[in-house]
């Protein structure tokens, strides 16, 4: 290895000495355990790999639950942490092999030790990774399904592990490695150069690649002729989904109003299991019960008029999201709110509620910043909130708010962000922030708005909020994505309009990975046929 003045001989050299150590470790455990391996790949079998945190990995969840519906043998391997969906923990078909996680102060530390630490961190993941795929899975697996990115060093231990033990590797493309890790150390970064050559070096070739867009096929098909079968499977939501009813919404508030921790008097006055500040229960006319003999009166909830609007984003809290965008946005809201109060007052903006989903390292910076605005400025109509949800929980949460809100900007300009789809499953209309292939999803003025900048997302805000809780434009939208003319790429079901990710996935990828199961069964007929015919002949 050269030396290079923009990495330093000292971390140049901590790097080949950490991987070649580590190389000739796991060299002889593996040639050790190869030897005594007369196992082939086990016939309907996955392993997927997440290097990250499984519960925040939805897209290669839903390939798991897709998997094992199927009755494929499907190994997890992921970090542990946020808790799975509870349908996947129930799954007979899923096995979950955690792996140890480096020590997360590594993420955080200034670029010159980040870069020192990261052979430490390579090292721990290189041990995890393979253990789980040598010595932990008792048969090879028929296919291994990696997320990429993380790349690093992923995609490299996938290639030894697939060759080793004869599995098809596949290669679901979420985004590129090398443009994440150029928003930290730059794009003219020695690192970042050789991350881009690792990853086209070990993600070239394929049995399958799986891409979330069209635009991102388009690039690395050109860029890097990718080998292997190409397919397109844009991300969809589950098929449970959807808007909430006024009981959900009813049900949820009941249980989160204890755990949110805005000043109570700003909300509507309320009286909970009875009413919440969205809610309230009234009591239906007299209607029959199963013994028609009786009459009763059933309490059902409804949404209250009063009640503030609910807004949500969802975000990891890392710098391809910029928050601060979103703070001015409500920032100028809060303004424009209490200048419609002093010259219009016959049509008052509604109060805002914002939720924000996620975790991240950013996250405790954004939300003081928020807290010291909203304190020296005494916001009167605005409230920012941010909550973690059990998996359960966010589907429900995302069916009671009035709009989406997207700041996903994308390292790559390549991917397109998951929240979008999962707010369109629950039919809520989404403002969602511009980037290059954003169309492929968010028609403009269609089933959502696109902004460029903080003035144009509350402009967006007040036009949507304009009359709430009955705006004409934000159920136009709604209906829109309802009707379900926001149209998948390929759409055979539901009449031509979206369908479900077990719809898309049965379309797009069981033919991949399961019609082995009907061609087997045809060559064995076939084989046996012939076996019939030549005894018949020869009797």
């Amino acid at each position: 290895m050269k030396y290079d003045p923009s990495l330093g001989w000292d971390i140049a050299l901590s790097i080949e000495l950490f991987v070649a150590a580590i190389l000739v470790l796991m060299a002889y455990k593996i040639v050790k355990t190869i030897k005594n391996d007369a196992f082939s790949p086990e016939y309907r079998s996955v392993a997927i790999l997440v290097l990250g945190d499984i519960g925040r990995s939805p897209r290669m969840m839903y390939h798991a639950q897709s998997f094992a519906g199927h009755n494929v043998q499907t190994y997890i391997i992921a970090y542990k942490g946020s808790k799975p969906l509870p349908s996947l923990l129930s799954m007979s078909h899923v096995q979950f092999l955690y792996i140890p996680e480096p020590p997360r102060f590594i993420a955080k530390l200034p670029r010159a030790l980040f870069l020192l630490a990261m052979p430490a961190k390579i090292a721990i993941q290189v041990w995890g990774i393979l253990d789980a795929f040598i010595f932990q899975i008792p048969h090879p697996p028929q296919y291994i399904l990696v997320q990429n990115p993380p790349t690093i060093p992923s995609l490299a231990l996938v290639w030894l592990a697939a060759r080793l033990r004869g599995c098809k590797v596949i290669i679901d493309w979420h985004n590129l490695g090398y443009t994440i890790l150029a928003m930290r150390l730059g794009e003219k970064s020695k690192f970042v150069s050789l991350a881009e050559k690792f990853e086209k070096t070990f993600g070239r070739a394929a049995y399958a690649h799986l891409f979330v867009t069209n635009a991102m096929k388009d690039h690395l098909v050109k860029k890097w002729d990718l080998q292997g079968k190409k397919v397109v499977l844009h991300d969809r939501p589950p098929s449970y989904f959807h808007q909430s009813t006024p009981s959900e919404i009813h049900d949820l508030f009941v249980r989160l109003m204890p755990f949110i921790d805005t000043d109570l008097s700003w909300f509507p006055n309320y009286n909970l299991p009875a009413t919440t500040p969205f809610t309230e229960v009234l009591k239906s006319p007299v209607s029959f019960t199963a013994d028609t003999s009786l009459l009763e009166r059933r309490t059902m909830p409804s949404l209250r008029h009063e009640r503030p609007a609910l807004l949500i984003t969802s975000t990891s809290w890392t710098p391809d999201e910029d928050f601060s965008l979103l703070i001015e946005a409500l920032r100028r809201y809060e303004i424009k709110a209490r200048h419609q109060r002093s010259t219009n007052p016959k049509h008052l903006l509604p109060k805002v509620l914002m939720f924000v989903t996620g975790k991240g390292p950013e996250r405790a910076k954004y939300m003081r910043e928020l807290q010291h605005l909203k304190n020296e400025e005494q916001w009167e109509w605005v409230r920012c909130m941010s909550l973690w949800l059990e998996p359960e929980d966010y589907p429900r949460l995302l069916g009671s708010c009035d709009v989406g809100i997207s700041l996903h900007s994308s390292s790559s300009g390549l991917d397109l962000p998951m929240k979008i789809v999962d707010m369109f499953g629950c039919h809520l209309p989404v403002c969602a922030l511009n980037f290059a292939c954003l169309n492929e999803l968010v028609k403009d003025k269609h089933n959502g708005l696109i902004f460029n900048n903080a003035e144009e997302l509350t402009n967006q805000l007040e036009t949507l909020l304009r009359g709430f809780p009955r705006s004409e434009m934000l159920e136009n939208l709604r209906s829109n994505i309802a009707s379900t003319e926001a149209r998948s790429p390929s759409s055979r079901t539901r009449g031509g309009g979206w369908n479900t990710w077990e719809q898309n996935w049965d379309e797009k990828i069981k033919p991949l990975v399961i019609p082995e199961v009907s061609q087997k069964s045809d060559e064995w007929l076939e084989e046996f046929l012939n076996r019939k015919r030549q005894n018949a002949t020869t009797q």
